[in-house]
Parts: structure tokens; C-alpha cells; sequence
């Protein structure tokens, strides 16, 4: 593999048909479907996971007082959608000096469903990495009690920095990812199929227990999501965020123009 996280004995190949195991963007306006147009592929969408809300009552058996809490790490849109929404049900008002951590600049917009972003204290990673989130972590650390709000597959990675830099933290589980039943989507030759958490690769593995390649092209958005196709004995083609391909579409598209050299 090459440093981009692309292969270059690929050339020549001709992709064709693409699956994005996320639902259908609601509008037609996505660059998804610029991408289709431009490169004359097909895409289909098909979530690999849904997710779950872990109940208040469930919730409460953690004993976390949410409110005892300073700052909030979020990795996904999911995990802000079940804090708010586990705030709400058992009428938790968030301070207004509280901060956010985010992964990627997307999921801290993302929070103005939620809070009047310009009041609050918001911050987000450069690039994407676990390292650019830590990063920023590290800055405004002192003081702080964290919540890192998450799923049953917890990312032990954020969980082992915040121990190791002596962080006071809580890991609410307030929602589960389940996987889908994906085995008749899986029937289509697909040349290439991309994937965005580690759930859905896990998703993949649950449905086809034997899944091999055989020439499927994967890519992969997320430190964890790369880390997981790795450990499944997988082959890694294509890679986001990276510098030059902020989002999942920008990979693709990179990849594609890379193929026509």
C-alpha cells in the first residue's frame, strides 16, 4: 500500500458499481450523486448497523450525574443525538459553560441542532485523528471532568489517553449499534464498498463469517474504521480523512482520478 493509503497496481481497473453502507443522503443535492454523474458509477446505499437508544431507566443503573460534568467528547452525531436525548428525558439542563470535544469539524456543527454554537465552547480535531482530537484535549484538559458518551463497542484508545494524561472521566453507554441483516446486499458484485465505523465491519463479518475480497476494493472514514478492516485480515484501498481527502467522497473521487493515470 502506498502512504495515501492506495495501492498502485490498481490502474486500469474499472469501477462500476460502488456501496455505501450508510443510508441515501435526503437530498439530491449530495455530492454523492455529483460523484455518480462525473464518474459514471453506479452507488448504492445500504446501512450496515442501525443504532439503538439505551432507555433512561437503563441509563440510570450507571449512576453517571451528568450534570457533575465539565466537558463532553463526542466521536459521531449518533452519540450526540442520544446525549441530548437522554438530558431530556431524565431533565438534565447541560450548562452553558459546558465544553465539547469533537472528532471532526461535521459532527461539532452537528451540535447546533442542539446549543447556540457561538456560546458555547466548541472544539474539534485538524484531521479527523484520534492524535488531532487529543490534541485539543490536551490544551483546555486542566479543570475538566469528562463524559465520552458512546456505544457498547467502546474505543478504548480515547479511554486509555484520557488514564493515561490522569483525566476524571465517565463513559455513558446511552446507545448500541445492531448490526443489519446484509446478506442478500452482499449477494451484488460490488467493486468497491465503503465503510464509516467499526460496527459496520463487524456488521460484515457477523453476516459472512468467510467473507473474502476477491478483487472488492474497501475504503474506510475513521482511525477506528481503518484499524478494524486491519484486524479482520482485510485489504484497505481506500483511506479519509486525509489531508487531501477530507471526506469519504473526496477519497473516492481521488481514487477514481488516480485509476484514469
Amino acid at each position: 500500500m502506498t502512504k495515501n493509503g492506495q495501492h498502485n497496481n490498481l490502474a486500469g481497473k474499472i469501477i462500476n458499481k460502488i456501496l455505501i453502507t450508510q443510508p441515501r443522503p435526503d437530498s439530491e443535492k449530495s455530492p454523492y450523486f455529483e460523484l455518480a454523474k462525473k464518474y459514471n458509477v453506479s452507488l448504492d446505499f445500504h446501512p450496515f448497523i442501525r443504532v439503538e437508544g439505551v432507555p433512561a431507566k437503563d441509563f440510570r443503573k450507571q449512576k453517571i450525574e451528568i450534570a457533575n460534568y465539565s466537558a463532553v467528547i463526542f466521536t459521531s452525531r449518533n452519540a450526540i443525538d442520544h446525549f441530548f436525548r437522554i438530558c431530556e428525558e431524565m431533565k438534565v439542563s447541560v450548562s452553558q459553560d459546558t465544553k465539547y470535544f469533537c472528532i471532526t469539524e461535521a459532527v461539532a456543527l452537528y451540535l447546533q441542532k442542539f446549543i447556540l454554537y457561538r456560546k458555547r465552547k466548541v472544539f474539534y480535531g485538524a484531521d479527523g485523528s484520534n492524535k488531532s482530537l487529543f490534541d485539543v484535549i490536551n490544551k483546555h484538559k486542566e479543570n475538566e471532568k469528562f463524559l465520552y458518551p458512546c456505544s457498547e463497542s467502546l474505543d478504548n484508545e480515547i479511554t486509555s489517553w484520557l488514564k493515561n494524561h490522569n483525566c476524571e472521566f465517565a463513559t455513558p453507554v446511552l446507545y448500541k449499534t445492531v448490526s443489519n441483516d446484509i446478506t442478500a446486499i452482499l449477494k451484488v458484485e460490488y467493486d468497491i464498498i465503503c465503510f464509516f465505523t467499526p460496527s459496520g465491519v463487524k456488521s460484515l463479518l457477523e453476516n459472512l463469517p468467510k467473507y473474502k475480497q476477491n478483487g472488492t476494493l474497501l475504503g474506510a472514514f475513521g482511525t477506528n474504521t481503518v484499524r478494524a478492516i486491519e484486524e479482520a485480515g482485510l485489504t484497505l484501498h481506500i483511506k479519509a480523512p486525509e489531508p487531501q481527502a477530507p471526506s469519504m467522497v473526496a477519497a473516492l473521487e481521488r481514487y477514481l482520478v488516480s485509476l484514469k493515470k
